[in-house]
């Protein structure tokens, strides 16, 4: 007699198991998105990663001679540790219209003329439509081979039987397996078929790119363990109505995480922008109170960034603290030393600050910046416009070292600045140099007494 299918409970927002129904999920707290699933496939040994063979010394095992295959974008490349890597995979979350298509279609494209056929498989779109995109990109090439689809097994048949250079995915919550019973984009299918292809992926040597569709609040939808599952998570970030899209690394196996890749969105497509810095600071006003240039990193990118402030009086009820690019209890911890340490009224003052470009920074080597910026606006006084700063603010008002300090000096001096200040301590590890002034600081009040 047949094994009876096991089945389960799971929420269709966030992944959360249950052992039997419930109204809202504990996990997310959102309401009837729990559903019954089949827990997994009817055949489980497909499941299997095991190569049969008996373990191995680490310094034994072969390696191969491939080598990482390198897109027609060096900026994507770099954030993927120097290219892509044989048998990742990888996954790219963002808003719709953002340009998740058009770069993937970009890159096929510039593998298809390099490296061999590529399959571009769509779960959305016509064939007609994909070309008639491909037409406007400039994309067309007879290597690049579209396969409208969405049954998985039909998928792995063709990558199984093509064996092409790499396979893109157009979206991971459009394809489903047959033997399972629930809908394409359901929590099982989402991570059954990306099981399915990171087994393909890992025995055939193929890099596969995942487009995944998002949340309402910007999380890829499905289960959390389909960005546990993949090599490599991408984010696209940035406003529609905005030209640039920077694509940020969230996981990545095969190098350094939260790198940033930034791209310019054009009608033949999106172009990399090859100096972040200048872009962020080509608009800056010249002379403009409350405008401080910092030099943020992402992940091992220096990256200058203009930050704004402005101080208004306050006309009714409390001050506010609003930011747009960095965190807003960063802010009211910020406005608050201001006022305890080096004694500025802002208790009676509205402050809000902006990152100039769309650019959201958490590290904290901005506070001093972000301090400055609002001093500057509170006292209506312009900071040097060749002056960049630096450095982590504490509750008592102090200057705290920070990482990667001379990797920013160094952007800093390419870009034309003569003068950075940076905590003391940090100054005291830095070499002198000829062509821009180095000014280590201890506290927020000698800062703001240097600059004013």
């Amino acid at each position: 007699m047949a094994n009876k299918q096991k089945t389960v409970f799971s929420c269709q927002s966030c992944g959360t198991i249950f052992p039997k129904w419930v109204g809202r999920c504990t996990g997310c707290g959102e309401w009837d998105t729990v559903i019954e699933e089949m827990s997994e496939p009817r055949d489980p040994k497909e499941r299997s990663f095991s190569s049969g063979s008996s373990p191995l010394p680490a310094s034994k095992i072969e390696t191969t001679d491939k080598k990482r295959i390198a897109t027609c974008f060096s900026e994507f490349n770099h954030i993927l540790g120097g290219g892509i890597v044989p048998g990742a995979v990888m996954l790219v979350g963002g808003d719709p219209g953002i340009g998740k298509s058009t770069l993937l279609l970009q890159i096929s494209q510039s593998l298809a003329r390099t490296s061999g056929q590529v399959l571009y498989v769509s779960g959305e779109e016509s064939a007609l439509q994909i070309k008639l995109r491909a037409e406007r990109l400039n994309t067309l090439h007879d290597n690049l081979l579209i396969y409208i689809e969405n049954d998985m097994s039909r998928i792995i048949d063709q990558v199984e039987k093509i064996k092409p250079a790499l396979v893109v995915i157009d979206s991971i919550q459009t394809v489903f397996l047959p033997e399972l019973p629930t809908a394409a984009g359901s929590v099982g299918q989402v991570r059954e078929c990306a099981l399915k292809l990171t087994h393909c992926a890992k025995t055939l040597h193929i890099p596969v790119f995942l487009i995944g569709h998002v949340t309402k609040d910007g999380t890829i939808a499905g289960p959390r363990v389909l960005e546990h599952m993949v090599d490599t998570v991408l984010y696209f970030e940035g406003d529609r109505n905005n030209i640039h899209r920077i694509v940020r690394v969230i996981k990545n196996r095969y190098g350094a995480a939260n790198e940033i890749a930034i791209f310019e969105m054009k009608t033949e497509g999106l172009a990399e922008v090859l100096n972040p810095s200048e872009i962020f600071l080509s608009e800056r006003s010249e002379r403009q109170p409350g405008s401080v240039v910092a030099a943020a990193m992402e992940g091992t990118r220096p990256l200058l960034v203009e930050v704004q402030a402005l101080a208004s009086r306050m006309t009714f009820g409390y001050p506010q603290r609003t930011s747009t690019g960095m965190d807003q209890k960063r802010l009211a911890l910020l406005c608050a030393v201001l006022e305890r340490v080096a004694d500025y009224p802002l208790s009676s003052y509205d402050v809000f600050l902006n990152i100039a470009g769309g650019l959201r920074l958490d590290e904290p080597a901005i506070d001093l910046a972000a301090a400055c910026a609002v001093v500057s606006s509170f006292l209506n006084k312009p900071i040097d416009r060749k002056a960049c700063i630096i450095g982590e603010i504490g509750l008592g008002g102090e200057v705290r070292s920070i990482s990667f300090c001379e990797q920013r000096i160094r952007e800093a001096q390419k870009l034309g600045f003569n003068s950075i200040f940076i905590p003391w301590n940090n100054a005291q590890k830095i070499a002198k140099n000829p062509t821009i002034t180095v000014t280590g600081v201890r506290t927020v009040a000698e800062t703001i007494s240097a600059l004013f």
